[in-house]
């Protein structure tokens, strides 16, 4: 007889319990299981053990399947040496899917920040022109000379990857049209743009790591955000924002990270983390936190995160009075209600 049942089989218990419901998906209940066991658990608590990795495997790839991307890329290939007309259908199909994906645009912290200081109205930049992208998926399936330096160029552009703008890559692809500098390598654009095959081909030890760098960046880019809502600003903090910025990767971060991701979307951001781009940021970030720890500590104040978190308090009070303030100058004290 069993007197004492093992606390790692009562807590693995506990957390199918959690995400299992009728009628819902088992890999669902995965992503949210293995979600879970990446953050740290609290002292003193049994540490829930990680899912089975193969099925961690298996329901990224389910989520990715269904992705506008993936569905894209099959497209693409499907239209590869069909003749014009799949060239056109492909065009077609490719503006219609990516017109149901609007992106809402990333604002710099920094300017929300200084408009709200300033009483002015906060102005959030349009997202990508998703047509534009069309072009990228003609030269997976067409090829690049079939898609034009020019309409690549602007596509590339409509993302500012690495700050680079269209006229950046107007520049770049066109000195590579004449010889004045190596040649694009566009095979490697459709080995990039497969979205299966990466997480297929992961490791167990990959997928784990791809998590860490997922969790770890959502910590940065809140830290980044959190910047626009008058958080108090530290050396440390700034250094933090300095290296994103060097690396041109806040809009990218923006639309790739989520504070409270479904399952769904914290899959796609695996996905994503597989890559060494995101490994190299959350690498170059772990590398300034360590130089400078002291996110939460004001220069010239010793009571360290306790003051930090005081502070920020009473200037989220005088700001909400500021904007409560500008309401009843523009429109008025609230009308009283008549008596009954």
């Amino acid at each position: 007889m069993v007197d004492v049942v093992d606390p790692v089989v009562v807590e693995s218990a506990a957390v199918l319990a959690r995400h299992l419901r009728q009628g819902r998906d088992r890999r669902l209940a995965v992503l949210e299981w293995f979600a879970e066991t990446g953050v740290a658990a609290q002292p003193g608590a049994v540490r829930v053990p990680e899912p089975p990795l193969a099925a961690v495997r298996e329901a990224v790839v389910w989520v990715m399947r269904s992705t506008v991307s993936h569905r894209l890329l099959e497209l693409a290939r499907g239209a590869a040496g069909a003749g014009e007309e799949a060239a056109d259908a492909l065009y077609e199909v490719a503006g219609r899917l990516l017109a149901t994906r609007p992106y809402r645009g990333s604002a710099d912290p920094a300017l929300v920040r200084a408009a709200l200081e300033a009483d002015e109205n906060v102005d959030v930049p349009d997202g990508p022109d998703f047509k534009e992208v069309v072009h990228l998926v003609a030269a997976i399936g067409l090829g690049a000379q079939e898609a034009g330096g020019d309409a690549l160029a602007e596509a590339f552009g409509a993302f500012a990857l690495f700050g680079l703008t269209t006229e950046d890559w107007a520049q770049m692809l066109g000195a590579a049209e004449r010889g004045e500098s190596p040649p694009m390598d566009w095979d490697l654009l459709q080995q990039r743009a497969d979205v299966l095959g990466p997480v297929q081909q992961a490791s167990d030890e990959q997928l784990l790591r791809a998590r860490t760098v997922l969790l770890g960046l959502r910590m940065f880019y809140g830290l980044y955000a959190m910047h626009a809502l008058f958080m108090p600003d530290t050396p440390a903090l700034a250094a933090l924002r300095a290296k994103i910025d060097e690396w041109g990767m806040f809009p990218v971060l923006d639309h790739v990270i989520a504070l409270n991701p479904s399952p769904t979307h914290f899959a796609q951001g695996l996905a994503v983390c597989l890559e060494p781009l995101f490994d190299g940021l959350y690498e170059t970030l772990m590398e300034q936190l360590a130089a400078a720890p002291a996110l939460f500590r004001i220069p010239g104040d010793e009571s360290g995160a306790a003051d930090f978190m005081e502070t920020w308090i009473r200037t989220l009070r005088q700001q909400t009075a500021r904007a409560r303030g500008r309401v009843e100058v523009t429109h008025g004290p609230p009308c009283p209600l008549p008596d009954p």
